[in-house]
């Protein structure tokens, strides 16, 4: 194991760790649903396992999540890493942006995917303003959001976030990073653009690639950025690159879960490719939930509880019986107030 500790202490030597990674046996998706089947218990993934798949030539899949039950399906089927994004500001809380976004957020949902899952490799995007401040403030945050279940964190930027990746690394937090459009900034300059369209821009964006590699993230994502780019920064990487809407290029991709359930339509963009509906199924259940309440169709016999028989005459009996000692109480009461005597002596 001394290729962790290396990592621990912030020296990590890339080279020789891909090849330790490699000299080990982890489980790959097919070992972990065939392990499934069988009812064991999967490998929990680490940050050299998923830098291990790219030399491998296995593609890396990833995933938003939020939440125990949608974290809990997508770590069953074998999804590799889990993206506890700030985009839940957005889906979850219905924010405009991600830019809201606070690090109790992020440790809530966190907590929640990290419950959930037992194979995955859980990544948390600290939310903007996080680790913009110092230093400092950067690794408490991301060491919070470690303590909150999270195996690495995220963070958007280029060399301008060096300093601040070196630091976390070097006290024991892997990290991820993420260039191309960067959500948390991108509304406040030049909006939602495809990035990497021109020479000057491409440059720009290998130049980050290469940065934060040397500073150690274990992994990258590109967001929007064009095929042609995506595909040099993946070859000229050492570790692995997502993709999201960066074409086939890239040694993994990513999708904000809602969107490709089909579930969060305030926004379409052109990379998500819909793998089901499912806002019209959930409206469907709830229209006809609605109507077979108001009908009295549901519940049925089926859907409730029943007294057996015996207990259920006791209880009547009982009913009757407390009527009878009441109507007698009344007419005491009646009785004594007709004679003129006080009814409850003592009160005024």
């Amino acid at each position: 194991m001394k290729h962790r500790i290396v990592y621990e202490r912030g020296l990590y030597d890339k080279t020789e760790t891909l090849s330790k990674c490699e000299s080990t046996n982890h489980p790959s998706t097919a070992d972990i649903m065939r392990k499934n089947q069988n009812h064991i218990d999967p490998v929990k993934l680490t940050v050299e396992d998923i830098a291990s798949m790219k030399r491998k030539q296995e593609k890396i899949c990833v995933l938003t999540s939020y939440d125990y039950c949608f974290a809990s399906i997508c770590d069953s089927e074998g999804i590799d890493i889990l993206l506890v994004g700030d985009s839940g500001g957005m889906v979850m809380l219905g924010y405009e942006s991600t830019i809201p976004v606070s690090m109790q957020e992020m440790m809530v949902f966190s907590k929640a995917v990290a419950k959930a899952t037992k194979r995955a490799l859980v990544v948390g995007d600290m939310p903007f303003g996080s680790y913009q401040i110092s230093v400092q403030n950067a690794i408490k945050n991301s060491i919070s959001l470690i303590k909150s279940g999270c195996d690495a964190v995220k963070l958007e930027g280029g060399i301008e976030i060096v300093d601040t990746v070196k630091a976390m690394t070097s006290v024991g937090v892997p990290v991820m990073g993420h260039i191309g459009l960067k959500p948390q900034t991108a509304k406040l300059w030049e909006g939602y653009r495809i990035q990497g369209k021109t020479a000057e821009s491409a440059l720009k964006l290998i130049s980050d690639a290469n940065a934060l590699e040397q500073a150690g993230v274990f992994g990258l994502v590109l967001e929007m950025v064009t095929h042609e780019v995506a595909e040099i920064i993946t070859r000229n990487l050492s570790i692995p690159t997502i993709g999201i809407g960066s074409g086939s290029s890239c040694d993994g991709q990513v999708l904000v879960l809602h969107d490709m359930l089909g579930i969060y339509k305030k926004i379409n963009p052109k990379f998500v490719k819909h793998y089901a509906e499912l806002s019209g199924t959930i409206s469907n259940a709830v229209t006809r939930y609605i109507q077979e309440v108001k009908s009295s169709v549901f519940p049925a016999t089926v859907h409730s509880f029943h007294m057996d028989r015996s207990g259920l005459d006791q209880l009547h009996d009982s009913i009757i019986g407390n009527r009878e000692e009441k109507i007698k109480g009344k007419k005491k009461i009646l009785t004594k107030t007709r004679n003129g005597v006080d009814p409850l002596p003592g009160k005024q």
